[in-house]
């Protein structure tokens, strides 16, 4: 039993509170480690999920848009453009084209004015420089309300990512492994290659983002091409050759009833071949008899 003070109170001796407080270090140390390994288990799933979904997200709405691409009563010259782009030494290609998916961007003209939604509308995919950073690119979805009579050209514009090293769109016009690609699909009046080509390749890479400032990043396991091929229908691409147009069919305008009525009450006989409107020939039923009847 401690031996009570002079003064009638207990306490604490030294070796009693070193020991405490090394008991609370001990603690204190464990339960570091214990959210250090949470924390690195929680950076390496968010980088599974980005690996699984950042990449084939963009390229499935890529291809949802050109599923739906529109090419009837289009001119072939205005149904796809690809351009080749190089922005900062990384591949910055431009795809543009009309698609029947509903618009993603709500639009109105006046601020007074509800939203709106358009069937069809004008779809590209385009890159910017990203202002704060030479080392990325910008991935922008294009979308025009609509469409006007310069379908690559406007709209409004959404990012889909912001940490993009590379995207290359490769056009084929020829089926086989010793296809070679096509440098530009344009609509100038002397490009060669117009309409639906015969496939697509797009390469996307992307750079994960790290979780904390002090990351240490390594290229070779953070950086991830995502690759993808759109191979279109021949029908689809048969379609731009023969443009079907659509027209209002003509009517003919039905018989005067009171002229018909006219004519049966006459005789009912026919013109005269020779051109003579006033004499009418007799029917054949009523023609003379040759034996005299």
């Amino acid at each position: 039993m401690r031996a009570a003070s002079r003064n009638g109170s207990d306490g604490f001796t030294l070796v009693e509170v070193l020991l405490t407080l090394l008991i609370m270090a001990g603690i204190m140390v464990s339960v570091t480690q214990i959210l250090s390994a949470a924390r690195t288990s929680r950076d390496e799933i968010h980088n599974i999920q980005e690996r699984q979904l950042a990449g084939p997200a963009i390229l499935a709405r890529i291809e949802q848009d050109l599923r739906s691409m529109l090419v009837y009563d289009r001119d072939p010259r205005q149904a796809l453009r690809v351009q080749n782009r190089v922005l900062s030494g990384f591949d910055a290609d431009t795809i543009d084209f009309v698609s029947t998916v509903d618009s993603t961007l709500p639009f109105r003209e006046q601020p007074s004015d509800p939203f709106r939604r358009a069937d069809v509308n004008e779809v590209g995919y385009c890159l910017k420089q990203r202002p704060d950073s030479d080392d990325f690119l910008e991935l922008y979805r294009r979308e025009g309300f609509g469409v006007d009579e310069e379908p690559f050209q406007g709209g409004r514009y959404a990012i889909l990512s912001d940490r993009v090293k590379g995207f290359n769109v490769e056009i084929y016009d020829a089926d086989g492994p010793e296809a070679e690609p096509v440098e530009e699909w344009t609509e100038s009046a002397d490009q060669e290659y117009v309409g639906i080509p015969v496939r697509i390749e797009i390469q996307l890479t992307l750079e994960l983002a790290p979780r904390l400032l002090r990351e240490q990043l390594v290229a070779d396991t953070r950086t991830i091409t995502y690759e993808r091929i759109f191979r279109f229908p021949e029908s689809l691409r048969k379609s731009t050759a023969v443009q079907p147009k659509p027209v209002i069919p003509t009517v003919q305008a039905a018989a005067d009833p009171t002229q018909a009525a006219g004519n049966a009450g006459s005789g009912g006989g026919k013109p005269d071949p020779d051109g003579d409107e006033d004499e009418l020939q007799p029917p054949e039923d009523e023609a003379e008899d040759p034996f005299g009847g």
